[in-house]
């Protein structure tokens, strides 16, 4: 997400830092590249221009060219111009209208659409804890009902009944009579798109809305189109009386002109991000994190959340009371690598982590060899007897498992190496008095204290982020601070 303006911006910033004194010329000539870069990641070219002149004016100023570090008060302004661009706060639905509240999901054909409708109904019925009933419009698209069906069952969401040749108009008045009837909080209408905007679609769109009265009116673009998708949202604003716009497919937009150029250029922000295909893959959108991402400050707040929401209670507790005994064999070794997963792998881990930006690359390279597939095939091809006691992996036992699980016999001894190295760390962990004795020393309360702000509603999970002790660490890190565990570069691509 936004890796090329972010590498772009952050060489620009490298040097600025680096400089003990900055005068007017030298800001004029980082503000130079950082106008390329933006118009090189398909930012439009007068909110580009904009941007370049909002930083420059605050620049120049005496105020910066006088501070005792000049580079960190550029950095700062960008930040904050950043921020402004992206839409300053976070936009949330607006559902605070009488039951059922319609929420109207438009768009061209092959955005996303019907898929990130199942996604947010999913959302609102899990997070926002919401009754949510889903209804297809798209009678044009061949099996389209039936698509939002099958998705409704995936995110255990109801979809109102398909009644062939119904046209969109009647489907919507339907499925608001039945979600009064049946005491819904909260009505999707996955309306019908086309390949491009023409009067039809716009009259459809009209006469369903003055049917439903949608409360939002969310319009759904793909970000990898760059500024198609910013001219999509400009011929729909002129139209359709939009609330806010989803962007999909954001964890694949490298560029972000798209997300930088839409708030800028229809005035309308943008509500929500697709950051992958499964259904759980909507976020919230947050400009300052946001932007904390592209200029490498991380984004803990996110982290943190992503770690309450998929961190398994009993697995940590149960860990913890191991490790507190200086114990970890590969069924904890295997529990930590699934945690990874479930967080998003290694890569997602370090643009999240403050200063962590230049390990990304690194860590992208390791999982781009499936390292932790790999690992997790390995273990899974392991007796529990095994896992429990890697000490009776002889070498009889250790050709079994690298045939079950397709490696080599080398691989499973760089993994018993490693998983060994970390069970010696735990050792040693407990005779200096675990973590929490350990967090203590660099600060009181750990990791947890300085983050205790930023939890997410419901506190921090048991064991902090996944190690026990208070500590925040990050599960299968190997440890309170964020480091790869010991050998896991080994499985690295050769």
């Amino acid at each position: 997400m936004f890796d090329t303006l972010s590498d772009r911006l952050g060489s620009v910033f490298d040097r600025l830092r680096g400089r003990g004194a900055l005068n007017e010329a030298d800001v004029r000539a980082a503000m130079r590249e950082v106008r390329v870069a933006l118009l090189e990641a398909d930012v439009a070219l007068p909110v580009a221009r904009d941007f370049v002149d909002q930083v420059t004016e605050k620049a120049v100023g005496a105020e910066v060219l006088r501070s005792v570090t000049p580079g960190q008060m550029v950095v700062k302004y960008v930040h904050d111009a950043l921020v402004e661009t992206l839409g300053a706060e976070t936009a949330e639905l607006n559902l605070g209208v009488t039951p059922p509240a319609v929420i109207m999901m438009v768009g061209l054909q092959g955005s996303g659409k019907t898929t990130t409708t199942a996604k947010l109904a999913k959302r609102l019925t899990e997070k926002d804890r919401k009754k949510v009933l889903m209804a297809s419009l798209d009678v044009a698209r061949p099996a389209a009902q039936e698509q939002l069906a099958v998705l409704g069952r995936q995110a255990n969401v109801d979809t109102l009944p398909i009644v062939p040749g119904q046209q969109p108009v009647d489907i919507a008045r339907r499925a608001i009579q039945s979600a009064r009837l049946q005491a819904y909080d909260v009505v999707m209408l996955d309306t019908a798109g086309r390949l491009h905007v023409d009067d039809q679609l716009m009259a459809e769109m009209k006469a369903v809305a003055e049917t439903s009265t949608p409360a939002e009116t969310l319009l759904v673009v793909d970000a990898l189109t760059g500024q198609d998708a910013v001219n999509v949202a400009k011929g729909f604003a002129g139209q359709v009386d939009l609330t806010g716009v989803v962007l999909t497919r954001l964890d694949g937009d490298a560029r972000g002109g798209a997300a930088l150029s839409m708030r800028a250029v229809t005035g309308k922000p943008i509500k929500f991000a697709g950051v992958g295909e499964g259904i759980d893959a909507l976020e919230a959108f947050h400009p300052q994190r946001v932007a904390g991402r592209i200029l490498g400050m991380g984004d803990v707040v996110s982290l943190v959340e992503r770690a309450a929401e998929t961190i398994k209670v009993e697995e940590a507790e149960a860990l913890a009371a191991k490790m507190a005994k200086g114990k970890f064999d590969l069924d904890d070794l295997r529990a930590q690598l699934q945690q990874m997963q479930r967080m998003g792998g290694l890569g997602a881990l370090a643009n999240m982590m403050p200063g962590l930006k230049g390990m990304k690359g690194a860590m992208d390279k390791a999982a781009d060899s499936k390292a932790l597939v790999h690992m997790e095939a390995m273990l899974s091809s392991m007796t529990a007897k095994e896992r429990a006691k890697p000490e009776v992996i002889n070498a009889k036992r250790k050709i079994r498992i690298a045939k079950g699980s397709g490696t080599t016999v080398q691989e499973i001894n760089k993994l018993l190496k490693m998983h060994m190295e970390m069970a010696n760390a735990m050792k040693r962990l407990k005779k200096m008095g675990g973590l929490g004795k350990l967090a203590a020393m660099f600060n009181k309360g750990g990791l947890e204290g300085a983050l205790g702000g930023l939890a997410p509603p419901g506190g921090m999970p048991p064991g902090g982020l996944g190690l026990p002790g208070g500590t925040g660490g990050l599960p299968g890190l190997g440890g309170p601070a964020f480091n790869l565990p010991p050998g896991f570069d080994k499985f690295s691509k050769k």
